[in-house]
Formats: C-alpha cells, sequence, structure tokens
C-alpha cells in the first residue's frame, strides 16, 4: 500500500449536479428525454416508471446535463432507503436522459476508474458518511461539498481496475440470474393467465378450453361464467393468513439482536427481503416459505420470507391450505394487476383491511387442474429460488471482498 495516496472524492472525481427543469414545462411526446430524479434511483438500479420528461427540441441547450453511459448518480434529497444508498449507474437502455437538480452525477478521470468509483459509492464506509452527514429533518439531504469532501484511499489506476474487473465479474452474474428469473416468472404467470384467466387449460383432447367450446355456466359470486366443475373461493378459504402487528419501536435494533423483523415492503428485494431490523419481542410471526404481502401502498407487492421472521402492520404473510404455494403465489399476483388497474383509474389503494384481503374472491379451479399447474410451476419456482438464493450469496460475497479490495487486505494478481 506504498504507492496508495489519501485524497479526497472531489480532488479525484467529477462530481456535478443538474438543472432546476421547471415542471409547467415537463412534456409528454414519446421522444421526448427523461429528466432523471432522486426518486428514480434505487439501490444500485433505475426506476424511469414515473420519470417526467423534457422537449426533445429543446435538447441542444442543456447538453451539459446529458448523462452519459457509466455516470453514476446519487440522490441528494432522502439519499437513503431502508440500509442502502440510493444509487447507481448509468447503463445505455438509461439513454438519453438529463440530469435534475439535487441529483448528483459522479464521473471518472485519468486518476480513478470509473469501476472503481462505483465501488467507491457502494462501499460501507461512503453510506456511513453520507448517513453521518446528512441534515434536514423533513427533507434529509447533501450537498456536493459533503460529497467532494468524502475521503479516499486510492490505489494506482491499474490496481483499481483489476479489483473493479472482480467485484463487476459478480454483479454481472447477479444480473444474469435476474434476467433468467424474470423470464421465468414471466412464463408461470402466462400459464396462469391462459389457465385461469382466460380459461384455456388444456381440454381432454390438449386443446384450450374456452376457446375450444368447453362448457362455461354463470358463477353468480363471481359475477361471470366459469368452466364447468369450478367453483368460487374467498382467498381465506385456501390460504392461511397471518396480519402483521408491529412490536413495541423501544425492541428494535440493527445489531442482530432478537428476532428478524420486516415492518412493511420498504426492505423487499426481488424475491427475498433484505434483513436491516430485529426486534427482541415478536409479536406475529411469519414461516420460512411463507408470501410476504404489502397491504400498505403500495399494495400487493411481494416477496417470499427465505427465513422465520417477526411482521409489522405493513406486512401480512399467507401459505396454502393445500400446499398449492405456486398457485397461490400468482393468484396474488392476478389480484396485485387489480390493485394497480384500480389505482391507475384513480380509485388509489393506501392499504388493505384483513377483512378486505380475507373476502378477494377468485374462480377456484378442479383438483386435478391445479395438481398439473402445481407440478410445472414448482420447477420455474425451484430454479427462480435456487437463482435467488445464489444471488444472495454473491452479493454477500462482493460485500465482503469489497472493504478489503479497497483498503488493501485483498490484492488482484
Amino acid at each position: 500500500m506504498n504507492n496508495w495516496r489519501e485524497t479526497t472524492l472531489g480532488k479525484v472525481a467529477n462530481v456535478f449536479t443538474g438543472f432546476p427543469f421547471k415542471s409547467e414545462f415537463y412534456s409528454e411526446g414519446h421522444q421526448d428525454v427523461r429528466l432523471l430524479r432522486g426518486d428514480n434511483i434505487s439501490q444500485g438500479t433505475m426506476d424511469w416508471s414515473d420519470a417526467k420528461k423534457w422537449p426533445v427540441e429543446q435538447l441542444k441547450d442543456f447538453q451539459e446535463y446529458l448523462l452519459d453511459e457509466g455516470d453514476i448518480v446519487l440522490a441528494m434529497d432522502r439519499p437513503w432507503i431502508g440500509a442502502g444508498l440510493k444509487y447507481s449507474q448509468i447503463i445505455n437502455s438509461d439513454l438519453p436522459a438529463l440530469l435534475v437538480q439535487r441529483t448528483a452525477r459522479l464521473r471518472g478521470s485519468s486518476d480513478l476508474d470509473i469501476g472503481y468509483l462505483k465501488y467507491i459509492v457502494g462501499s460501507p464506509w461512503f453510506t456511513t458518511y453520507i448517513k453521518r452527514i446528512t441534515t434536514g429533518s423533513l427533507v434529509p439531504h447533501i450537498s456536493l461539498k459533503q460529497i467532494r469532501q468524502f475521503p479516499v484511499n486510492l490505489p494506482p489506476i491499474e490496481e483499481q481496475k483489476a479489483a473493479a474487473a472482480v467485484l463487476q465479474a459478480i454483479d454481472k452474474k447477479i444480473v444474469l440470474n435476474n434476467r433468467v428469473n424474470v423470464e421465468l416468472e414471466a412464463m408461470a404467470k402466462t400459464l396462469y393467465d391462459y389457465w385461469f384467466v382466460q380459461f384455456d387449460f388444456p381440454d381432454a383432447n390438449g386443446n384450450p378450453y374456452k376457446t375450444s367450446g368447453g362448457k362455461m355456466v354463470y358463477n353468480s359470486a363471481l359475477k361471470r361464467e366459469i368452466p364447468v366443475g369450478w367453483s368460487d373461493k374467498t382467498l381465506s378459504q385456501i390460504a392461511n393468513i397471518t396480519m402483521g402487528q408491529s412490536p413495541d419501536g423501544s425492541s428494535y435494533n440493527e445489531e442482530g439482536t432478537g428476532t428478524i423483523f420486516y415492518q412493511g415492503c420498504t426492505d423487499f428485494g426481488w424475491l427475498f427481503p433484505t434483513t436491516r431490523q430485529y426486534t427482541t419481542a415478536p409479536s406475529r410471526m411469519a414461516k420460512k416459505g411463507d408470501i410476504l404481502l404489502s397491504v400498505r401502498a403500495p399494495v400487493g407487492d411481494m416477496n417470499i420470507a427465505n427465513t422465520d421472521c417477526c411482521i409489522g402492520r405493513g406486512l401480512a404473510a399467507l401459505n396454502s391450505k393445500t400446499q398449492s404455494d405456486g398457485f397461490l403465489f400468482y393468484v396474488m399476483k392476478y389480484f396485485k394487476q387489480i390493485f394497480d388497474r384500480r389505482n391507475s383509474e384513480g380509485t388509489t389503494f393506501g392499504s388493505i383491511t384483513k377483512n378486505d384481503l380475507h373476502s378477494l374472491t377468485l374462480a377456484y379451479p378442479t383438483p386435478d387442474l391445479l395438481k398439473n399447474y402445481d407440478e410445472v410451476v414448482t420447477n420455474y419456482n425451484k430454479m427462480i429460488f435456487e437463482r435467488s438464493l445464489e444471488n444472495n450469496e454473491l452479493k454477500s460475497l462482493r460485500d465482503w471482498l469489497l472493504p478489503m479490495l479497497m483498503n488493501g487486505q485483498v490484492t488482484v494478481k
């Protein structure tokens, strides 16, 4: 480490903030340019679902605020969510985009590799530093000056690139696993829609039931026709449902004392939640393998409990009464679509009560069809779970390696 040097982020990185684009000039054109705000940044990912846009014909006047592939972006207002920072690295599919005021952009230099810079921002030291310096009670925030003042102990550029390459290889495998999981889940969801929403499950001859003229009967509870032999059921008839209840706040801790505790969907990941809090006075419990359902906005978001845990009032835990957990998972995905549709129509669901949840109704298939679906989906879910568990191990490996690579305890030959 004799050739490492102590410096600050502002001396080796280009740290910049965006322009105060006025909301009255936002546009809706398909070709218009997205504006990157802090709300669009999650932990290592981007969410453009509610992105505002700026007229593309004005782009020439704001060239200095255009983002480039590889840029590191960081929310300056409410800069963290849960246990992690709201930061990400811009990829090609994010572009073109313009940087908005109160959002920081960081770029490398001849002294600082951009890949290494990403892991500086993602390091536990930077997270601790940002949390410590954040000010403001109503809107917690940080300044560009504070970001620039962050102290770094920097190895030579070739060592930076070698360390970043190891961490990037792990991240690429995580991204690949996630991509495969998305495809597998889409296949299971499509199958659910065909069989249990459109009623085009295979009939005795292997043809789509409803399309081929399968007999349908009107169901007064569902107010629609369903296949002969099917019935209507409420969610409470097919699932064991536990509504969360928050323990006393004085029992919360982040030191690992007591039982893992999830208050709501803040800690949700792609499939499994990230452990951040514990409680020494657990009340309502979820079992390993239970579906964790958000019952407060956004209602319907889901994860799977990968260990026994305590759940707060923002969650409910569900498992199938007939061990058909694959079917139940996509039943809840279907209900999530309904909640989202009603939200888009202006009927906002701020929360869902126990009675509302218990009384959700669905068309329930015959036992043989349910068995056939579960056999298919169980295989999909097994592959999804294996990749998700592998990702947890890869993240742990990355997070274990990162500080040692960045303080010189471990070097890459």
